[in-house]
């Protein structure tokens, strides 16, 4: 089982609705507008390119939506599409523009996609996630720092298995415990980042993250500090590597709370082998006999 990581923002139909979102909220995100213009039947890459690219030559707020030059087939779609985005960004009531764009892509959903029932469950849910946020750039911040975790998709055999993993970030465990939890790379540089160092304030809430990690464990935890790092960029048998320090988070007056273990086991030393002096005399000296057969 995987939780965190990007597999429900990796859906198309979730790119698409968050694309529009998006290019609401920022009419100069051309990557989002690219996307979005061509959700529509009959408009590809090059009108989208030509359609963003009258918005950013004028002013902002001088040229209307519905006013870009479309293919005369897509004029219809391209008039609501234009008064949808229009009407999304004047609204101040927020969750109303996500359930007006979802009901809207919905109906575009059977045109896009073979499996439009389960897409829009998706569609709803997202919808439905959105309405507990106070403001559509909360959402979309939140939405990219901490996403869901899958897509939905129609039941099928129940698979009962009492041995498995769970993967996990930080930010998706909040709320979350298990009987065990094993916490990987506990050291400085990854807890606290060290791209989460610049400030104060920056390192006390990578400490917060810490205590929300190690407070997932009911029962067992395991707080996994890799004695080294290997260096990049190296042959395949390559040993170069760097050490790496425990985080500063648990200094060594903390180390008498927890039980420290190391692996793999340190094997013990055996006592060094006297030569036989008798051995040595009958054994064959292989550099004389080499040197014999080119004499």
């Amino acid at each position: 089982m995987k939780f965190g990581g990007l597999k429900f923002l990796e859906a198309a139909h979730v790119k698409d609705i968050l694309a529009v979102l998006r290019w609401t909220q920022n009419p100069r995100d051309r990557l989002s507008g690219f996307r979005a213009i061509q959700l529509l039947p009959g408009l590809g890459p090059k009108t989208a390119g030509r359609i963003l690219d009258n918005l950013q030559a004028a002013p902002p707020g001088c040229l209307l939506l519905a006013e870009q030059p479309v293919p005369d087939g897509a004029r219809k779609a391209w008039l609501a599409f234009a008064t949808l985005v229009e009407t999304l960004r004047a609204s101040t009531a927020w969750p109303a523009p996500i359930e007006q764009l979802a009901q809207w892509y919905e109906g575009e959903l059977e045109r896009l996609f073979d499996d439009a029932p389960v897409r829009q469950a998706d569609i709803q849910q997202l919808a439905r996630i959105a309405a507990t946020y106070p403001s559509l750039e909360r959402f979309l911040t939140e939405l990219t720092l901490d996403p869901p975790d899958a897509t939905s998709d129609e039941s099928g055999t129940p698979l009962l298995d009492e041995d498995y993993l769970v993967l996990s970030t930080i930010h998706s465990a909040k709320g979350r415990e298990w009987s065990a939890v094993s916490l990987l790379n506990t050291v400085d540089g990854c807890l606290p980042s060290d791209l989460a160092t610049g400030s104060e304030r920056e390192i006390e809430e990578e400490m917060r993250l810490l205590y929300v990690a190690m407070t997932r464990a009911k029962d067992h935890l395991d707080l996994l500090v890799p004695q080294r790092f290997y260096v990049t960029g190296q042959a395949a048998t390559g040993d170069r590597h760097v050490y790496a320090n425990r985080t500063r988070f648990i200094p060594s007056r903390l180390l008498g709370h927890f039980d420290q273990l190391s692996w793999p086991p340190a094997e013990p030393l055996t006592p060094a082998i006297t030569p036989d002096p008798a051995a040595r005399h009958n054994a064959i000296d292989l550099a004389a006999r080499m040197r014999a057969m080119w004499e």
